[in-house]
């Protein structure tokens, strides 16, 4: 029952274009070029003095070819990973491609997933993760784009293949959810609860997502409530500062100027962050286990008063260097210039502690593989 309710909410999730807005044509030299379905025009005519564009065909663990457009800059030092909405294809997205290049100067890879445009298969929620997979494995093999310089952007449908791909990389730039939803059911039914045959569970993966992360959301979309682009800004591990722009609806959020220039501010400084900045921001937020600090207190308190931390510590937390003896590893035996510094066992020729609170076995037939573990059953001994 279960998959059946999946399979019909994706029905209505999906409204691929029909027909598409674009064609891919080959030319006579084997390189292709993208058209519009209307007139025939190329995409690239008149467009930014002739936009720098590559169009590529790739195959998805799926087994579709979807087609993605990569439009460079060559003054940008990120790169715009776009996940589009449900009721649109690259055709009708490369203007905004050639404007967000210009405007945010950034490289823009988009994508068209399967069953839109000229991707084969049928669109799914499987298949928008396996599309997105294999786009940013081109980014990183054929363009070399790590993921410290992917700013991920996921309008609408496109916030589930967005929070997907950036809840499994952790060092991701920062992340775009436009007019995003918090699950597929929750956009239908004002549900609050997470169903098994629900579709794209953002409200789970974004507390995955550990990056910075930019919510712009309509106060009037009657599409997507803006109650979920809330709730995702609410959960996010580091949330921007929001754009809840007012008056704006699911599709014309482009044409506020507060859309471009917020964007444009958020691109800024996170070309500006750096590891360091990163860290700060990290380092509060963790947190040491009452039980490590109760211990770091003590051993800080037994090392001011010039006792001996370990209390034979190279019993206690010794690690085995080979099969047959323990190799002592503690960092206040080396402070204290004891039990590792002298060792040396019969049976791998590690030096043998010298330490006022460990005592040597003097008898071979205690010692009998020149380690402590045969000591452990000879206590009782006359020569310790």
């Amino acid at each position: 029952m279960g998959c059946l309710i999946s399979h019909l909410a994706a029905k209505f999730a999906f409204f691929p274009p029909s027909p598409a807005t674009y064609q891919i044509k080959k030319l006579a030299d084997g390189k292709s070029i993208a058209v519009y379905t209307s007139s025939s025009a190329p995409l690239t005519g008149g467009v930014d003095g002739g936009c720098s564009l590559d169009i590529l065909s790739l195959d998805t663990k799926s087994g579709n070819k979807i087609v993605a457009f990569y439009l460079k800059n060559p003054y940008a030092r990120l790169t715009l990973l776009y996940s589009h909405g449900n009721a649109a294809d690259l055709g009708q997205l490369f203007d905004l491609f050639v404007q967000l290049k210009a405007n945010l100067r950034v490289n823009i890879m988009g994508y068209d997933y399967s069953g839109y445009g000229a991707s084969t298969g049928k669109p799914s929620e499987s298949n928008t993760y396996a599309d997105i997979e294999a786009v940013y494995e081109c980014l990183e093999t054929e363009y070399g784009v790590s993921q410290e310089d992917i700013i991920l952007y996921g309008q609408s449908v496109g916030s589930g293949p967005t929070l997907h791909l950036a809840a499994k990389l952790p060092r991701l730039r920062g992340v775009v959810l436009h007019s995003g939803i918090l699950s597929g059911l929750r956009v239908v039914c004002h549900v609050k609860c997470t169903l098994c045959f629900d579709i794209y569970k953002n409200v789970n993966k974004i507390r995955k997502v550990k990056c910075p992360t930019l919510v712009i959301h309509g106060t009037e979309d009657d599409v997507v409530n803006w109650l979920h682009g809330n709730g995702l800004w609410k959960m996010a591990k580091d949330p921007y500062e929001p754009l809840w722009i007012k008056g704006g609806g699911h599709c014309d959020l482009e044409l506020y100027p507060d859309y471009i220039r917020h964007l444009c501010r958020f691109v800024y400084e996170m070309e500006s962050i750096t590891t360091k900045t990163r860290l700060s921001k990290i380092k509060p937020t963790l947190r040491v286990p009452k039980k490590s600090r109760s211990k770091l207190k003590s051993n800080s308190d037994a090392a001011s008063s010039g006792a001996n931390p370990c209390s034979c510590c190279c019993l206690k937390t010794r690690r085995f260097g080979c099969l047959k003896c323990p190799r002592p590893h503690c960092l206040n035996c080396f402070k204290a210039n004891c039990c590792l510094l002298n060792w040396k066992c019969g049976c791998c020729w590690w030096q043998k502690p010298k330490c006022l609170e460990v005592k040597l076995p003097k008898c071979p037939a205690c010692l009998r593989c020149g380690c402590f573990t045969c000591s452990c059953n000879c206590l009782n001994c006359s020569c310790w």
